[in-house]
């Protein structure tokens, strides 16, 4: 393996491989390449809440992700393997070109386009948890991996093609794990139900290129991962039927409102409404924020955290 070594002088270059990097079938992805620098390279961050654009050590960005997306007060190792999966994660969307169409930037803070962010939520403990991980990523034959986490699996990790209706091949390094956050997730994390209005439902539908299907009579859920995610779903109404992928639907209908696809059976179906009760928050897919925090309370180390969830990946120091 050929390692090269970027200093500040060649920064401009490692940009031009970042920017024109293009995916091609998982495995082989087009010159994304691990890419080794002398020190932490400074990224541009378009600032969502202010529009602006700003330089920051790409350190310092994680430092923000790791903020904003697990709660205050979480142990020092689960903040450690977020700051592990989250510059991973920026290293393969940079790959891809980040957000130059978008904003002119290398990465957002609008967590719809790459990764929550929340500066004024920074603790020395989360400062620590990102300088004790300083450039390490994980990787997959010299590959930048997609490092997907979730606030909440529901105690059993799924492939990507089921939990995020992932339209590529399925990723060679994503297991179906085990999780143990039963062991620390309150209930009222853990549990859910939501209610849909047939609006709702048939908003969601033209989003993903389906016509609606008028006042739902019922939701019915045709298929279920192994992990038992609903990954296909259909919506019965008085003027046509409609099947969509569990994952696509969330999305459309308001991850917020619909938090996953683990769905309860039976769905209550009424005229003009359907009621959903499911377990775990998010697509579940790689890592687990509330298992990696059940991990850390058993003294697990933060590369055997993100190890868990990737076990055929290889954790790699680039800078």
């Amino acid at each position: 393996m050929v390692r090269r070594v970027y200093g500040p002088a060649l920064l401009l270059l490692a940009c031009l491989v970042f920017i024109s990097g293009c995916p091609g079938k998982e495995g082989t992805l087009i010159k994304n390449i691990v890419t080794h620098f002398g020190k932490p390279p400074p990224i541009t961050v378009f600032m969502k809440d202010s529009g602006a654009k700003k330089q920051m050590d790409i350190e310092e960005y994680l430092t923000g992700v790791v903020a904003g997306e697990m709660k205050p007060g979480w142990p020092l190792n689960a903040y450690a393997a977020q700051a592990i999966i989250a510059r991973t994660f920026t290293m393969e969307f940079l790959a891809r070109g980040g957000t130059r169409k978008a904003h002119g930037t290398d990465i957002s803070t609008d967590e719809k386009e790459a990764q929550a962010y929340n500066a004024a939520n920074i603790t020395p403990t989360i400062r620590q948890a990102v300088a004790m991980t300083r450039g390490l990523v994980l990787t997959y034959k010299n590959h930048y991996i997609k490092g997907w986490y979730s606030a909440s699996c529901g105690g059993q990790t799924d492939y990507a093609r089921e939990g995020l209706a992932y339209k590529g091949p399925e990723p060679p390094y994503i297991q179906s794990v085990k999780c143990p956050e039963a062991k620390v997730i309150p209930k009222t994390e853990l549990f859910w139900q939501a209610n849909l209005s047939s609006a709702e439902i048939n908003a969601a539908l033209e989003k993903i290129n389906r016509q609606g299907v008028g006042n739902v009579r019922k939701m019915e859920i045709v298929k279920r991962s192994k992990a038992k995610r609903a990954t296909i779903l259909k919506f019965v109404g008085d003027q046509g039927t409609a099947e969509v992928a569990g994952g696509d639907f969330r999305i459309n209908v308001g991850p917020l409102k619909m938090r996953s696809i683990w769905l309860s059976d039976p769905v209550e179906n009424k005229p003009g409404q359907i009621t959903l009760k499911g377990r775990g928050f998010g697509h579940g897919v790689g890592l687990c924020q509330w298992g990696a925090y059940a991990l850390a309370k058993e003294n697990k180390s933060p590369k055997a955290i993100v190890k868990h969830y990737y076990p055929k990946t290889h954790l790699e120091k680039i800078w």
